[in-house]
């Protein structure tokens, strides 16, 4: 689109699309516009429109008649400045609506409709970075094809074939193959479902399986990408050494061929690949260092010599006659093909040369770690995503290419191989792809040299920067060293890959380390089987990939067949690579700092959270199956500072709820206050609970409620919290101590509303008394748990002190049991039946009858102590005092007697009886309980049509001298 698509005049802007059509944007004229500048009159915006173009390249401001630069000063060439700028009551356009300027961090730009058949990449307004994007499949074939076709095929495949036979050979290609094809197939499904990052398998595997796993199989694979840049630096040292001994320093060896005496076969020194490999590595590091750019310009370019040379491997294959062009080449022999069909596995020296006496035993499962490294490089084109210009297109074409290209390759190859030369030639010849070239050997020697170094060049590129992009995330604080702004180069990681490279040269056996390259790629490719498997498995709303050819039980075959060749490979090399794994996850887990990807196993936890709650349905739970789900409510009262977000010991004895720390709890917190003014404080402190709660390392979550008041609060959260059975049925809240002492006079009426909407909500209510003084998990009780059973409340205050004793601050107490009972009681009948029941709920408790006199409406005289009727008196003081004033104030109005915007009926005869009653229980639980750990009691409801004042009053008379309180 240009400027002459934008027809101006008066207004009428319009665009043409395909087909003739004529689109035209709404103007502040139009009758929509019109009508909802009439309904929100001060909604309009002067802020100007723009529009980016994609097509052309520029960027520019267009004014209201289409012309590119204008601006109210200079006027436009139809007149002057005029805004037209769709608003939906006062909002953006679409674009903002959309959130693609906030995702982008820039302007976004406008979308134009593609033609048919054309690619759509939708890109910011910002002029294209100097980068060369790489838009085809070719961007991601060429490196797979770099990656895969390597030293394994030039030096060791021919080698295989002579071990293995034409038969082992080509079902040990047909398996590695299909394990890579499978993986790819999950690769491209995981590709294709939305914008791939820097970091290749790394960025997949940590999105889909979360960050710890992604962690630990990124750096698993950061190092087989570092271990195998020593193998390609060995297989392009042991090639020149090849091509020219004299350049070796150490004397080479003669070995022997199945026990007999034969011609001299040279052998490389060990020694010299490890010095060589040293000098090459340090060489290769310093090209790194300096020209990174160079070589990803001129990576391509190290693919032509493999194939020039793979082509010149079968001419020579099709020319060769026997014994030439070298001694034990047979030609395309059908003969050669019949004796090599089956395997001849025999032992070797570490060199790989056939000796009877040698260490090194082969078979078929050797040959599966000896050949995977060269069907590995399938990433090659993941790890280029920052240079993709379409991923979702040339990662799934360009790697599945990729390897079937090189899988067939390596079948034909078996076979040619297989037919063109004895078995003796096939196990001694290391280089046999040299000797059968046409025209001459050089040409191989050359490839091999070029393919390796441009291979170890990879390795040595993309290894730093996968430890680079795991350092960014910011999942592990020991990486941070290698952390790199954007843009700039991974020195630091350079530096630490290459110092494990030179490592790895050190060894100098290409056997030795093919199987740890081995085992690091094929955890690496089981973690994208898995991902993809999981994925597809959850099928989240989010998967949508483009790429359809997969389905679950490819990817859970994948994975499976990837562990199954690392078993076969060695057993004590994968439980090596699975617990460095394991090791690191743990680490991360730990050390790691917490991070939320959206990954598959949070979906998995989604759903697995949904069918069990659909499982446990709407019905009652069976006592059996009961858990506590206590529902802590943080600030009934309202004084604690203002950036506490609750009091210290509320998630300790919230944790005292649950059996081994198993089982929910919720954290409310009411503001009060309207919604839309408040809906931010609430977010900060949501976050700030959230916070006390890990921090207390309780399992709960944080809510917070904005309501009008404190009352309407709580009743809303009662009824609505909570999902089918995983509902809260306990409210724990703090006695309110203050009330009285800070002439808090709502309070009454508060806590009474609270105990009365749980009950009617069907839930239990404890309340603590002495919050302050409650322990910690480090500070050990003893004494007793003393229950005092008053009223039947289903046995939850015997569980709650069953839980208390698998405490490690209450496990060293006993738990007593207090029945209160009438003076006429049997008291012996009762005290058997409560042991009784105790057996049967398989508690133990000692248990204690207390006979209470009938309820005098006075004490005794002598009959309590001084400090009790003093207590006594002044509460019916109070009381009386606070009823006097409720009925002058019901008189002087002329209506019945209220309470807490209630009528209330008052029967001053029961209300000292309740005070009397609660002075006993008080009295009865100092005699005995005075020194234990904590107290339990349980309590009947507020009663009916009673004021709340005078509940608050029986309380206090109950609680008065109590330290540590639980009812």
């Amino acid at each position: 689109m240009d400027n002459g698509d934008l027809e101006g005049g008066g207004g009428d802007l319009a665009f043409h699309g395909k087909g003739g059509r004529k689109y035209s944007p709404v103007g502040a004229h139009d009758r929509a516009v019109l009508e909802m500048s009439s309904m929100d009159p001060g909604s309009s915006s002067d802020s100007k429109s723009c529009v980016r173009t994609n097509n052309a390249g520029t960027v520019g401001n267009l004014d209201s008649d289409g012309r590119e630069g204008s601006n109210p000063e200079n006027g436009g060439a139809n007149g002057p400045y005029q805004e037209h700028k769709l608003e939906l009551f006062g909002f953006d356009s679409l674009v903002s609506i959309l959130g693609l300027k906030s995702m982008t961090g820039e302007q976004a730009p406008a979308l134009s409709s593609p033609r048919d058949g054309e690619d759509v990449s939708i890109t910011s307004g910002q002029p294209k970075p100097s980068a060369v994007k790489m838009g085809t499949m070719m961007g991601v074939f060429v490196p797979c094809l770099q990656s895969i076709l390597g030293i394994i095929y030039y030096i060791r495949f021919s080698w295989i074939v002579g071990m293995g036979g034409i038969g082992d050979a080509l079902l040990l290609v047909s398996l590695c193959g299909l394990c890579t094809f499978l993986t790819g197939i999950s690769l491209s499904a995981i590709a294709t479902n939305g914008a791939m990052k820097g970091g290749g398998p790394y960025y997949l595997i940590g999105r889909a399986l979360g960050p710890e796993v992604g962690v630990s199989i990124g750096l698993c694979f950061f190092l087989g990408n570092a271990v195998a840049g020593a193998l390609y630096v060995l297989g392009a040292v042991e090639t020149f050494l090849k091509a020219l001994p004299s350049a070796g320093i150490f004397t080479e060896t003669t070995t022997k061929v199945n026990g007999t005496v034969s011609e001299p076969i040279q052998s490389i020194s060990t020694h010299d690949l490890q010095i060589y490999g040293i000098v090459v590595t340090i060489i290769l590091c310093f090209i790194v260092f300096g020209g990174v750019k160079m070589i990803n310009r001129v990576a391509p370019a190290f693919l032509i010599p493999v194939l020039f040379s793979i082509f010149c491997i079968f001419i020579g294959i099709f020319l060769a006659k026997k014994d030439d062009p070298a001694p034990g080449v047979t030609g395309l022999s059908l003969e050669s093909f019949k004796d090599n069909w089956s395997s001849d596995y025999k032992n070797t020296n570490s060199a790989g040369i056939p000796d009877a006496e040698g260490n090194v035993h082969w078979n078929f499962h050797a040959l599966v770690g000896l050949f995977f490294p060269a069907v590995t490089g399938i990433m090659a084109g993941s790890n280029r995503s920052a240079s993709l210009e379409d991923t979702q297109r040339s990662i799934p074409i360009g790697t599945l290419a990729a390897t079937l290209t090189t899988t067939g390759l390596y079948l034909v190859s078996v076979l040619l191989f297989g037919a063109v030369a004895t078995r003796d030639k096939l196990l001694t010849d290391r280089l046999l792809t040299a000797t059968i070239a046409w025209p001459f050997p050089a040409i191989i020697h050359i490839g091999i040299i070029l393919s390796t170094l441009g291979a170890a060049l990879q390795s040595l590129t993309g290894a730093p920067r996968l430890l680079a992009a795991i350092s960014n995330d910011d999942i592990l604080p020991v990486l941070n060293y290698f952390k790199v702004a954007e843009g700039s180069e991974p020195y630091m990681a350079t530096l630490f890959t290459a110092f494990i490279c030179m490592g790895c040269v050190i060894i100098g056996n290409l056997d030795l380390i093919t199987p740890t390259v081995t085992m690091f790629f094929l955890l690496c490719y089981s973690g994208v089987n898995l991902s993809c498997f999981l994925l597809d498995l959850l099928d989240a709303p989010s998967w949508r990939p483009r790429w359809k050819f997969h389905h679950w039980s490819f990817s859970l075959l994948g994975a499976s067949l990837c562990i199954v060749i690392m078993f076969l490979i060695s057993w004590s090399f994968t439980v090596v690579s699975l617990a460095l794994a394991s090791l690191i996850y743990y680490y991360v887990s730990i050390k790691g700092k917490a991070g939320d990807w959206g990954d598959g196993f949070k979906s998995a936890y989604f759903q697995l959270a949904l069918r069990s709650l659909r499982s446990l349905g709407a019905n009652q739970v069976h006592p059996k199956n009961w858990y506590p789900i206590p529902l802590i409510f943080c600030r009934p009262w309202g004084k604690l500072p203002e950036n506490v977000p609750c009091h210290p010991k509320l998630a300790d004895f919230a944790n005292c709820m649950k059996k081994k720390g198993r089982g929910m709890s919720i954290f409310i917190n009411i503001l009060d206050g309207d919604y839309h003014e408040r809906a931010e404080d609430a977010k900060a402190a949501c976050k700030q609970l959230d916070t006390y709660i890990n921090y207390k390392n309780c399992e709960g979550v944080a809510e917070i409620v904005v309501a009008p008041n404190m009352s309407e609060g709580f009743r809303g959260v009662v009824q609505t919290m909570g999902l089918g059975n995983l509902k809260p049925n306990i409210v724990v809240m703090r006695y309110p101590e203050i009330w009285r002492r800070e002439n808090l006079k709502e309070i009454p009426g508060r806590f009474v509303g609270i105990i009365n909407d749980c009950i009617v909500a069907n839930k239990a209510v404890v309340i603590v008394k002495g919050l302050d003084e409650w322990p910690n998990e480090y500070q050990r009780q003893y004494g007793t748990i003393d229950l005092y059973w008053i009223v039947r409340d289903g046995g939850l205050m015997l569980l709650l002190s069953q839980l208390l004793l698998t405490k490690e601050s209450f496990e060293s107490c006993k738990i007593q049991v207090f029945c209160i009972a009438e003076e006429d009681t049997d008291a012996e009948g009762l005290k058997a039946d409560v042991k009784k029941f105790l057996y049967d709920l398989r508690m133990q408790a000692e248990v204690f009858v207390i006979a209470i006199k009938s309820w005098d409406v006075q004490p005794e005289n002598g009959s309590q102590p001084d400090e009790s009727k003093e207590a006594f008196t002044a509460a019916q003081q109070r009381v009386a005092d606070y009823l006097a004033e409720i009925k002058e104030t019901a008189k002087k109005e002329g209506t019945p007697l209220m309470a807490d915007g209630k009528p209330v009926i008052v029967n001053e005869q029961q209300v000292e009886k309740f005070l009397y009653t609660t002075l006993k229980l008080n009295s009865t639980i100092l005699r005995y309980s005075r020194m234990a750990a904590v107290v339990l009691v349980s309590l009947p409801p507020p009663p009916v049509s009673h004021p709340a004042y005078c509940y608050m009053e029986y309380m206090d008379l109950l609680v008065d001298n109590l330290p540590r309180l639980l009812m």
